[in-house]
């Protein structure tokens, strides 16, 4: 494969994959130049179509790259089910493309009225901690793996209401998910800072900086596929996970934090809105080699660098 994606065969045993997502105002851009990366992320969702310029673009950038497919329509932790038209179009990009990751998001936007026309919320909701919910996300999660014939990764959400009568924390949810259907988890490291920090803005007593490290150290490494790292923004009161902005100072202290705790797992950085020049996106992927470096020369000896299959990486 003609390619300047670095070569994971050749890469140091603790060398940390970095990406970026690929987003339409940089297709003609990465093409021409090919940028060393470890990987492309894309949303799923974007090339569904069949055929068509964009599949093509997409084609060519596997020809180059690994590329992990992200979703954001599966609606994983929807008690009506999964949308079985998603799910064909999925399974077929998955097929075209043979994605080094697959992932979703563990969150619910998909229902049904009263009179049984379905409904779609576009955007992701908080589901409850509950083991209704996790029930529920387990049985989704097994139909789109059984169908995928392939592992899938499910993030962590920024979620700006919380449920009550939760049975369990956050990580004990997730990890619970991981054992019980095999997926991997994908831990968004700007989404636990976000959380963290409106929870500060709803008591002041909260430290997010200790909370998300607290969080992080309740993972097992082995369940963790890949972290996305983002910018967020504060408006009237409330932190939104905007992904339009460079990764601040506390989350990229949270980073290292997690690469000393979970091992050497790819990482991508996400920017959606306000999309920048592609040179700003390859300067935040250098600076999350950087500090994956320094993380895993100062890694304890007990950390788990043998993590989740889905971590097969990049080649």
């Amino acid at each position: 494969m003609s390619s300047r994606a670095t070569q994971a065969t050749t890469a140091p045993t603790l060398r940390t994959p970095v990406g970026i997502g690929w987003r339409h105002p940089h297709y003609a851009e990465l093409l021409e130049t090919l940028p060393e990366l470890d990987f492309l992320e894309v949303h799923s969702e974007n090339f569904f179509a069949p055929g068509g310029a964009a599949l093509a673009v997409l084609r060519e950038a596997r020809a180059h790259y690994p590329v992990s497919l992200h979703g954001v329509g599966l609606s994983l932790g929807s008690a009506s089910g999964i949308d079985p038209w998603h799910l064909e179009r999925l399974a077929e990009l998955v097929q075209t493309i043979e994605p080094v990751r697959v992932s979703d998001h563990a969150s619910f936007a998909r229902g049904f009225l009263a009179a049984g026309s379905a409904i779609h919320a576009a955007d992701l909701l908080p589901i409850p901690f509950t083991q209704d919910a996790l029930h529920v996300l387990c049985a989704n999660v097994e139909r789109v793996q059984d169908r995928l014939k392939r592992s899938m990764a499910v993030e962590n959400l920024s979620a700006y209401i919380d449920w009550a009568g939760a049975d369990m924390s956050e990580p004990e949810f997730l990890s619970t998910l991981a054992s019980r259907t095999g997926c991997g988890l994908l831990v968004d490291v700007n989404n636990l800072y976000v959380n963290a920090r409106n929870a500060q803005l709803r008591d002041p007593a909260v430290d997010p900086m200790a909370t998300c490290c607290d969080w992080l150290d309740a993972m097992r490494p082995a369940q963790v596929a890949e972290l996305h790292l983002a910018g967020h923004v504060q408006v009237d009161g409330i932190v939104i996970d905007d992904h339009g902005s460079r990764t601040c100072e506390a989350v990229w202290s949270l980073y290292q934090h997690a690469l000393q705790r979970l091992g050497a797992v790819p990482t991508l950085i996400e920017w959606d809105t306000d999309v920048p020049a592609l040179s700003v996106l390859l300067e935040e992927g250098q600076r999350a080699r950087s500090v994956a470096r320094a993380a895993l020369d100062t890694a304890t000896d007990t950390t788990d660098n043998t993590p989740h299959a889905a971590r097969e990486a990049t080649a």
